[in-house]
């Protein structure tokens, strides 16, 4: 059992985006949190959506106990990303298709809530991606649960990359792009793009590149206490993190990546088992 789990007796949540339609499963899920004596706080954006009363996203961070997305994976990654100073727990109901993350399904919302408030679900501590673009003078901070994508920004140009490891030359990267993507994100574009499948509590950044022009480019896993540097010698490339923000990086502008200091925390069921998940989510074993 987690210490203070018991003592979850405020829920923030935000619902997936662009979504009026889960108002009614919204309310209804509301109803069951309250039946277990968990009162519920709405971001306003979530709220303005499906009509309800709503508040700062900060304010109900900090009025929060532990955090609720409803919606999928990406309603998760968000919540996560813009949490994430407030060090709450989070965990995702799923209202979305694949739900790796938003592992709560519709039907298990009474045994989840059974769990939370006897002491009984689990908090899993997940690696965080801490960016910085240097612009010129200016440093701008983000965070990624899942990955920071490195690419081109026009199809017909192949990308350069220059990737510094503790401040040393390590590799020029010429293809699509270049993947660093955290454990837990080793599931997402990692995967798509040939990289391994990780344990999520292992503490390592996955760096697999994105079609690569030459075949001896092979994906590498490395300590999660290195520094990356990305820069290009070529115009510009762009930079995606989680799949959600964009920035632009120039030929003379650097980013660097490094392991964010605190983890995130994840909201589990006991019973949730992370090789059961994959060979759910990605068919293994199936003839």
């Amino acid at each position: 059992m987690e210490s203070g789990i018991k003592d979850f007796k405020v829920a923030g949540f935000i619902l997936r985006p662009n979504s009026p339609e889960i108002k009614e499963l919204f309310l209804d899920i509301k109803s069951k949190f309250k039946r277990y004596g968990i009162d519920v706080l709405v971001a306003n954006r979530s709220a303005n959506m499906i009509g309800v009363d709503g508040m700062d996203f900060d304010e109900m961070c900090r009025r929060s106990d532990f955090l609720i997305s409803l919606g999928g994976d990406g309603t998760l990654l968000s919540l996560v990303r813009r949490s994430y100073k407030y060090n709450k727990p989070v965990a995702g109901i799923n209202a979305g298709n694949l739900g790796f993350l938003a592992d709560v399904k519709i039907g298990e919302v009474d045994d989840f809530l059974e769990q939370l408030v006897n002491g009984e679900c689990r908090i899993d501590e997940r690696m965080m991606i801490r960016g910085v673009l240097s612009v010129r003078e200016i440093d701008i901070p983000f965070y990624a649960f899942n990955d920071v994508v490195v690419t081109r920004p026009i199809v017909s140009r192949m990308a350069t990359i220059e990737s510094y490891i503790e401040d040393e030359i390590f590799n020029i990267y010429r293809g699509d792009g270049l993947i660093i993507s955290t454990p837990t994100g080793s599931t997402a574009y990692n995967l798509a793009a040939g990289g391994p499948v990780m344990y999520p509590l292992t503490k390592a950044f996955i760096m697999t590149p994105i079609c690569p022009h030459s075949l001896t480019q092979r994906p590498l896993v490395m300590p999660a206490d290195f520094t990356i540097k990305i820069k290009t010698p070529k115009e510009r490339l762009i930079v995606v993190v989680d799949g959600q923000d964009t920035y632009e990086l120039k030929h003379d502008e650097e980013l660097i990546i490094r392991g964010a200091k605190n983890s995130a925390k994840l909201l589990h069921r006991r019973e949730r088992n992370y090789f059961r998940v994959l060979r759910d989510k990605l068919s293994w074993g199936d003839n």
